[in-house]
């Protein structure tokens, strides 16, 4: 289960993504977490599969975001 975050209250998230592997995959998962909250902090780690994010927008919102993408998504 995916953490949630409290409505209004910035949280770091940090999510396991597979299926990351180059620039691409970077622009397509900042875009699609910005679409969601446009002053998030994003963190893409390709080398980790990880993405870290500083956002009042809940875990599950995030993760389903990415989803979108066609990546996989854990809570990390």
């Amino acid at each position: 289960m995916l953490p949630e975050s409290n409505p209004g209250e910035p949280t770091m998230t940090i999510l396991t993504v597979g299926g990351m592997t180059c620039g691409h995959c970077r622009r397509a998962v900042t875009e699609a977490i910005r679409r969601l909250d446009a002053g998030a902090g994003v963190a893409v780690d390709l080398d980790a599969g990880t993405v870290s994010v500083e956002s009042a927008v809940p875990a599950a919102q995030l993760a389903e975001a990415i989803r979108g993408e066609g990546y996989t998504v854990q809570a990390g």
